[in-house]
């Protein structure tokens, strides 16, 4: 039986799902990560399944032969954290979130509560760091 991915690139409207955000600051704060991730990566906001903002693509194919399309970057407004996925970002990444602020960290997510928390310049930083390592990894 073939996998089929559940996050994919969907028609969603960027806009309609942070509106739809039920906390004010949340939705405030996604509203902010938007613009942010955007600006940092030069690419537009992109529905990925029914709750990941995605900016940009890329095509992976690992060693075992999976293979799938997964955006440079992405966060979800969470009730209980912004999650940002920053995969990509591995240079540096250990003083990027030595300043980014209050946060906790997985391999390839960073949870803020409120985007207040942090440096939105760090966040920019890596970021732009995640979208171009991942484009230079992964070439069209």
């Amino acid at each position: 039986m073939a996998y089929e991915a559940k996050t994919k690139p969907t028609a969603i409207s960027v806009a309609d799902f942070i509106v739809a955000v039920e906390d004010p600051k949340r939705r405030a704060d996604a509203e902010a990560a938007c613009a942010l991730l955007a600006e940092a990566t030069g690419e537009p906001a992109v529905m990925w399944g029914p709750s990941i903002v995605g900016f940009g693509a890329y095509h992976y194919r690992y060693a075992s032969g999976h293979e799938g399309d997964a955006p440079l970057v992405g966060f979800s407004p969470r009730k209980t954290s912004l999650v940002f996925y920053l995969s990509g970002c591995d240079e540096g990444r250990g003083d990027l979130l030595a300043r980014l602020g209050k946060h906790k960290a997985g391999k390839g997510c960073v949870y803020v509560n409120r985007l207040s928390d942090v440096d939105a310049g760090v966040l920019k930083a890596m970021a732009a760091a995640t979208a171009a390592s991942l484009r230079e990894r992964y070439p069209d």
